[in-house]
């Protein structure tokens, strides 16, 4: 029996309306720097996938804002720096901040067809909801702009448990929150090892949101 179904945030529920290297190459190029948006797109996947994990153990929740926009700054300078290092910025703090602030605002988003819909159809039919996301504090900011917090159960976050997925910890604090056991959860993602590997590590159903014809055919999970 499904009690309830969590999310995965970027690329499951919202997705960015262009690339990164889109954006980063036209607020670049505002200072000083020219480079071309798919060499960006590139670099920035790499230096991503070595990034250490969006989490800060023992650190008081009150610092965990600041700690997060400095590991974006070491990422967005180290995709700059990875996609040409002979170009130099005239103020790359100032493009950072520019950066930073875009990607909290709900433009910088579109919604996943279908999601309001899909929320509303589970909880009336008793099925809890929530995200777990690796993403920063901006999150619910954006997730209240569209509409969908009044939709959600539970929006946990790497910096909240101290483990980034696919930590097994990140799906068990969530279950436990919801009041439900992790063989009774759904989580929807789209990263094969983030989100499914790690939901399933943890007990959950782990299901790709790409293998799915919308985001409603969640709702055919729990009414089989």
């Amino acid at each position: 029996m499904i009690r309830a179904v969590l999310f995965d945030a970027t690329g499951t529920l919202i997705h960015l309306r262009e690339s990164v290297g889109t954006t980063y190459a036209q607020l670049a190029h505002r200072y000083g720097v020219e480079i071309p948006a798919a060499r960006l797109d590139a670099a920035f996947t790499r230096v991503f996938r070595r990034m250490p994990p969006m989490a800060f153990p023992g650190v008081a929740s009150g610092h965990i804002p600041e700690r997060e926009r400095h590991w974006w700054r070491a990422l967005v300078m180290a995709t700059f720096e990875e996609a040409d290092a002979t170009q130099r910025f005239t103020d790359f703090d100032r493009c950072f901040d520019q950066l930073f602030d875009h990607y909290a605002e709900p433009a910088a988003w579109e919604l996943a067809p279908d999601i309001h819909e899909t929320l509303a159809k589970l909880r009336q039919r008793g099925v809890r909801t929530g995200i777990v996301s690796n993403f920063d504090y901006r999150l619910p900011r954006i997730l209240d702009a569209f509409g969908l917090t009044p939709l959600l159960d539970v929006v946990l976050l790497s910096a909240d448990v101290g483990a980034a997925k696919p930590d097994p910890r990140i799906f068990a604090a969530a279950v436990e929150r919801l009041g439900v056991e992790a063989s009774e959860a759904v989580y929807v993602g789209d990263d094969a090892d983030d989100d499914i590997a790690g939901a399933r590590a943890a007990g959950l159903r782990g299901i790709d949101v790409t293998s799915l014809p919308t985001l409603r055919a969640v709702v055919g999970l729990v009414d089989s």
